[in-house]
């Protein structure tokens, strides 16, 4: 399986290398490279209201991406804006399920936003997380019940950091299937 990263708007390139190297040892057999383009994050996007940005426009993007991109299976995007869908206050990604398009938002995975220190290794850690996780979604993976299972639904914070970065042996069974069966198509 072939992973694309498309960054929209401006993106530290540590924490996206870093995101890219850990999604490459999470999808073994995979590769994950980096989009060259970077589209500005569009202002029509912004809802005035909620003083956030709209992931499902967000996500428009990189399923327009996506269907430009032959050569690549998933394409997850990555922006440091603060992202909602309709009937939730906020979101840390988004992804169809299943599909070709990913979304993580980096904004609310940083410890500033909290009020805590500025901790890089952090929001790597909870950015990748995330990232894995919305890729699942993409592969046909619903949330998971296991707490500690990448694919468990995280509502807040204290939830994404106290899962891991891997899926459980149920999800991890389910993706290699999907990734294999993605190997047998033309």
């Amino acid at each position: 399986m072939k992973i694309g990263i498309l960054r929209i708007g401006k993106i530290d390139s540590h924490v996206v290398d870093r995101i890219q190297e850990n999604i490459s040892m999470t999808f073994r057999k995979s590769i994950c490279l980096l989009i060259a383009e970077a589209p500005p994050v569009p202002q029509e996007a912004f809802d005035k209201a909620r003083r956030q940005y709209s992931s499902n426009n967000m996500l428009s993007i990189v399923r327009n991406y996506a269907k430009k991109e032959k050569t690549i299976d998933r394409i997850l995007g990555i922006v440091n804006i603060d992202i909602y869908v309709p009937n939730l206050s906020f979101v840390f990604g988004e992804a169809e399920c299943p599909g070709k398009a990913a979304l993580i938002s980096l904004w609310r995975l940083k410890p500033e936003f909290y009020g805590d220190l500025l901790n890089n290794e952090l929001v790597i850690e909870r950015s990748t997380k995330e990232a894995v996780h919305e890729l699942g979604h993409t592969l046909g993976l619903e949330h998971c019940h296991n707490p500690f299972c990448v694919m468990h639904f995280s509502n807040s914070i204290f939830e994404t950091d106290r899962k891991q970065s891997l899926f459980c042996n149920k999800c991890d069974f389910k993706v290699e299937e999907t990734v294999n069966s993605l190997r047998r198509q033309p």
